[in-house]
């Protein structure tokens, strides 16, 4: 059964990074497309960056350009999200997501809080 699970949120004061993952388990993940998306409340849901299977397409959302790195150890199943220079702006709940012609796989996000 497919399983993903991401950790690494928390509350951070503006200016500060954080390092989310999220750990894949039950489907062949090196095949898939990873992608990390956020909620803030009383938002739709955005996606923030994507990252193709063997990880040489990468995009991000304009506004964390410069700030967000996403990346994958295929030898370890999981995907990283490096958030850096945080602003309030970016508090939200984060969520992995795994896809593959159609067929997609969702965590139960972590929170990120971007307060002073």
């Amino acid at each position: 059964q497919a399983r993903i699970v991401e950790s690494g949120g928390g509350l951070v004061q503006p200016g500060g990074s954080l390092r989310l993952s999220c750990a894949a388990s039950g489907f062949t993940f090196s095949i898939y497309s990873m992608s990390w998306y956020r909620q803030a409340p009383g938002r739709e849901r955005e996606l923030v960056a994507e990252i193709s299977s063997a990880g040489g397409s990468i995009n991000y959302l304009d506004s964390v350009k410069g700030r967000f790195t996403i990346s994958r150890d295929n030898a370890k199943n999981t995907v990283y999200l490096q958030m850096n220079s945080l602003k309030p702006e970016d508090t939200a709940v984060y969520y992995c997501n795994a896809a593959l012609h159609g067929i997609t796989y969702w965590g139960q996000g972590t929170q990120v809080t971007v307060s002073s």
